[in-house]
């Protein structure tokens, strides 16, 4: 008896092993989704702890009830398939969040600032006329525009609200925005800015500062504070990120949310310690390549 116990120990032993990993490998990023984003010195310590008690949580059922490890596995397993089906946290995500773990800390993106050059090429009397005009376009009181931008930042990202915080529900509004926003030119001789109501209830079709009259209204809608870059030929909108932590926070998020996109880098504009990034229609992601450095004018609302 004690040679074949011999025998089989070791592959017993191998065969933990490979259960042990199989636990870790799911459980890392299900405990990170709980975890606030915690970055020291460039890097995500929230996912190496993510990973550490994913680990020791392993090791604690296999040092004292080595006979639910199984079990265990088989029902997140199963917890998984059921997400899968109903749209919860299933194998995709687990997928998505290992890829972001090696974006987040093996191949992190840049941050590419820009800057934000002013000139005055236009006359002043027009200038401040379309910027007035422009201002007085933006309504994030409407009721249409405030229902629309509720529903749709709850439309993605929605389990990672407990780790970004309100983050998500911007993030989802630009990508429901982006992704259904159509471009639609005015008229060679009249200039027409749309209101976020008439935006909404035309089907989302329009040009540059319609959609950029849209995104400001919509995220004011949900708190979000964002200003237009009014430049030669084009409008876009800027979301506020905060301080240098905060646009690190929000980085992370992209980088995170956003990673079926092709991200390069993370652009933005700062100016007094305070970070902007770019939310243009023209951009597939949060804080995109702008289309132009040079600005005529930047719209505060």
């Amino acid at each position: 008896m004690t040679q074949e116990a011999d025998k089989y120990g070791p592959q017993r032993k191998v065969l933990l092993i490979i259960t042990a990993i199989l636990t870790v490998l799911p459980l890392a990023p299900l405990i990170n989704r709980f975890i606030p984003p915690i970055i020291l010195g460039g890097w995500n310590f929230d996912l190496v702890i993510s990973i550490s008690l994913a680990a020791l949580l392993t090791w604690f059922v296999l040092r004292l009830f080595r006979f639910l490890l199984l079990p265990a596995i088989g029902l997140l397993i199963l917890v998984l398939i059921y997400n899968q089906l109903t749209n919860g946290y299933g194998f995709d995500h687990i997928m998505r969040d290992y890829r972001s773990m090696v974006a987040s800390n093996w191949g992190r993106k840049e941050q590419k600032e820009i800057d934000l050059v002013l000139t005055t090429s236009f006359l002043d009397g027009p200038l401040t006329r379309t910027v007035k005009a422009l201002q007085s376009k933006v309504n994030a009181k409407d009721s249409v525009v405030r229902n629309f931008a509720v529903q749709h930042s709850l439309d993605y990202f929605d389990i990672y609200q407990t780790k970004y915080g309100s983050l998500v529900r911007y993030l989802s509004l630009f990508k429901y925005i982006n992704t259904y926003f159509k471009y639609v030119s005015d008229t060679e001789r009249d200039e027409y800015f749309a209101t976020a109501r008439e935006t909404i209830l035309n089907g989302l079709g329009g040009d540059c500062d319609d959609h950029t009259i849209l995104m400001v209204s919509c995220m004011k809608a949900i708190g979000g504070h964002c200003r237009m870059v009014l430049t030669e030929g084009h409008l876009y909108p800027e979301l506020y990120c905060g301080d240098k932590k905060a646009f690190e926070k929000m980085q992370q998020a992209i980088t995170h949310l956003f990673a079926d996109e092709a991200i390069d880098n993370i652009y933005f504009h700062e100016q007094d310690g305070q970070y902007w990034i770019n939310l243009d229609y023209t951009a597939k992601y949060p804080g995109g390549p702008y289309m132009s450095e040079t600005a005529y004018y930047i719209i505060e609302l």
